[in-house]
């Protein structure tokens, strides 16, 4: 059993997370028990996320997409009602941590991405990104393969440059406007979560790969790596709540 608040204190000085500006309040956004012996995480909050954790027994509740946005009504509908209602019931409380998770060096998404599809994450890359060279240079067909084979799903390919993958950059989520900012800057390809309207006729023109692997599936390994360090810190139990989004 660890204390609530020292748990949170720890993820925000790891993350660094007063350096990261967001769109609304990261760490802590509902309290619940001041004692905790399990950890549930997952992308996104949600009603089902908080139920599954409920029944898992856990006390603190990790994700990279919180409930609370600056650009949402304050108004507290039937929706966010409810889903206030699964945490309050059960004494969980949700922690949220978006940007400083999606930028961190070690168990952020992007450098575990990086990582995980051979990438090495050398440079900084459009603020919370990484971009790198690939230990082996690949078609972008190889490269999209082992997007799927790491998260999952069917990667979109937009393949439009060089015959072979040397330098690629990586955002995860909804990064999409980065696209011509990695050509700009040399690289071979970027890979983000979604695609925008613009990025197939932007990569043709600019002669750079784009690939799109899932909003939800690019934000999975860091979560969990956050998790994971965490029950490693505090002796703690943890678990990843998997509810896949085709998006």
């Amino acid at each position: 059993m660890a204390d609530r608040d020292e748990i949170l204190a720890f993820a925000a000085e790891l993350l660094e997370l007063d350096a990261y500006p967001d769109y609304g309040p990261m760490g802590m956004q509902v309290a619940g028990a001041h004692e905790v012996e399990r950890i549930a995480c997952g992308v996104s909050a949600s009603l089902e996320l908080f139920d599954q954790a409920a029944k898992a027994g856990a006390q603190l509740v990790l994700v990279h997409h919180g409930l609370l946005w600056d650009r949402d009504s304050r108004v507290i509908d039937g929706a966010l009602r409810r889903r206030l209602k699964a945490l309050l019931d059960s004494d969980i409380t949700l922690a949220a941590y978006h940007l400083a998770l999606d930028a961190h060096p070690e168990i952020g998404n992007n450098a575990l991405l990086a990582r995980e599809l051979g990438v090495e994450p050398a440079d900084r890359f459009g603020r919370i990104g990484f971009g790198g060279p690939l230990a082996e240079p690949v078609r972008a067909e190889e490269f999209a393969v082992r997007v799927r084979e790491a998260i999952g799903g069917e990667p979109l390919l937009f393949a439009h440059g060089p015959e072979r993958v040397q330098r690629a950059a990586i955002v995860s989520g909804g990064a999409g406007s980065y696209l011509a900012d990695a050509a700009r800057e040399g690289y071979d390809l970027f890979l983000t979560g979604e695609a925008e309207e613009p990025s197939l006729h932007t990569a043709q023109e600019l002669g750079i790969h784009f690939v799109a692997g899932g909003h939800y599936a690019t934000e999975t390994l860091g979560i969990q790596a956050l998790a994971r360090t965490l029950g490693e810190q505090f002796d703690l139990a943890w678990e990843f709540i998997d509810l896949p989004n085709p998006v």
